[in-house]
C-alpha cells in the first residue's frame, strides 16, 4: 500500500527563520544543561545542597530543566505559528 499526503504542500518560506530559532534554542538549552553537568563533575557535593522543603540542587536544577525544555517547546511553537501567520497575511519574510 502506497502511503502518500493528503495534499500537497510546497516549500515553507519559513524554514530558514524557524531553523535559525530551533538552533539557537538548542544552543541556550545545551549551554544551561552543561552548566548542570559541570557542576556535577567539578563540584558534586555542591549538588547535595538543599535549596528548599527539602530538595537539593540536584532534584531542583533537574526539574528546572526538564520545565525549561517544555517552556521552550512552547516558545518555539508559538513563535513559529505566529511567523506563518504573518507570511500567510502577506507579511515580509
Amino acid at each position: 500500500m502506497l502511503h502518500e499526503p493528503v495534499i500537497e504542500t510546497g516549500t515553507d518560506p519559513s524554514f530558514i527563520w524557524k531553523r535559525r530559532l530551533g538552533v539557537i534554542m538548542f544552543f541556550i538549552y545545551a549551554a544551561i544543561y552543561t552548566g548542570f553537568t559541570a557542576i556535577n563533575v567539578i563540584s558534586p557535593k555542591l549538588m547535595e545542597t538543599i535549596i528548599f522543603a527539602g530538595l537539593n540542587l540536584a532534584v531542583v536544577f533537574g526539574f528546572g530543566l526538564i520545565i525549561l525544555a517544555l517552556v521552550m517547546a512552547l516558545v518555539y511553537n508559538m513563535a513559529c505559528t505566529n511567523r506563518e501567520r504573518l507570511l500567510a497575511d502577506g507579511g515580509r519574510p
